[in-house]
């Protein structure tokens, strides 16, 4: 696949090569010269390169990773996993949340229940989608449609991309915090099978509020987290210039989170990031879906509300010790 115009700071080396590859190449055509060799040269190093930089990412390049601006969203995710999409609007009680998407769809043959985070692509997308910030509104139109599904026994799908939930002063005013905990309540009780997949950010109770599920899984580069980097660099160090430490600090990418058992799957992404390879992506995180979905539907309501229970329980485990003299 091409590569994404938006170039990473780490990208750059990459990027040097290539344009020494693209020299090449025009030479070789303007002169009829046959620099196959050389070209070959270039293009091993550029694949031993591309390894190298992919392979050893730190916490903070794939936040920013995480973050890419061509990287899929959820609506990509769901017409390529789904058919017939049909978004339900509203939360009965305020307004329509845009950065908060849902309603029911068929995967593999079979309805279900999407709820999802919406950001933009250009400036007016995001204004509409408020960055992938729900509001109020938008917890409790997710909360909606989750009980919708267990009223018709539809798996609940969620997709996480979301930096937080919105924390305006009209949020606040409608009681954004509220919202959020009254879907932990009942997310823990809900009576059908659910799974999130964090696709890109999992930023605090926002992305909380849709994620209390049977199952949680997570893309390869995306974060979990209880703050930003950002955030948390400004509290501890008083200065976001330390967000790289803090990335590092609150163990919040893939591996670590699969490592404490806060996510129960690493969904596996195309060398370079899923906006490499929306389709190898797409059929990863069908792959999983499958597998993690075909298990849940085998148990019955009380194992599956014991199960959940039991998972969330166990998080936070510590160890206590006596310290050596």
């Amino acid at each position: 696949m091409d590569r994404p115009a938006y170039l990473l700071e780490f990208e750059k080396p990459l990027r040097e090569l290539e344009k020494q590859l693209e020299s090449l190449h025009q030479q070789s055509l303007e002169n009829n010269i046959d620099m196959s060799a050389e070209l070959a040269t270039i293009e091993a190093k550029i694949d031993v390169t591309k390894r190298e930089i992919y392979s050893s990412l730190t916490p903070w390049q794939r936040v920013q990773v995480a973050r890419h601006p061509k990287r899929p969203y959820a609506l990509d995710y769901v017409t390529a996993l789904c058919t017939d999409f049909q978004e339900l609007h509203g939360d009965r009680q305020f307004n329509d949340d845009r950065a908060l998407i849902g309603g029911t769809a068929f995967f593999e043959g079979k309805p279900v229940m999407i709820i999802a985070q919406q950001k933009g692509r250009d400036t007016k997308e995001n204004i509409i989608r408020n960055f992938g910030m729900p509001q109020p509104e938008g917890y409790r139109k997710a909360l909606r449609l989750m009980k919708l599904a267990e009223k018709f026994s539809l798996p609940v799908f969620c997709f996480i991309d979301t930096p937080g939930a919105y924390p305006g002063v009209e949020s606040e005013a409608r009681h954004v915090s509220e919202a959020i905990a009254v879907n932990l309540r009942e997310m823990a009780i809900l009576k059908t099978p659910s799974i999130a997949v964090v696709i890109g950010e999992g930023g605090s109770g926002g992305a909380l509020g849709i994620g209390v599920t049977d199952r949680v899984l997570i893309f390869e580069n995306a974060y979990y987290s209880v703050i930003s980097p950002e955030g948390c660099a400004a509290i501890l160090w008083k200065d976001r210039a330390n967000a790289p430490k803090a990335a590092e600090a609150l163990k919040i990418n893939a591996t670590d989170l699969h490592r404490f058992g806060v996510v129960d799957e690493v969904i596996p992404e195309p060398l370079g990031g899923a906006h490499y390879d929306p389709a190898a992506a797409t059929q990863a995180l069908k792959k999983a879906l499958i597998h993690h979905l075909s298990e849940l539907t085998l148990k019955n309501t009380e194992k599956l509300l014991n199960d959940r229970y039991d998972r969330y329980r166990e998080l936070g485990e510590y160890r206590e010790a006596i310290a050596a003299k």
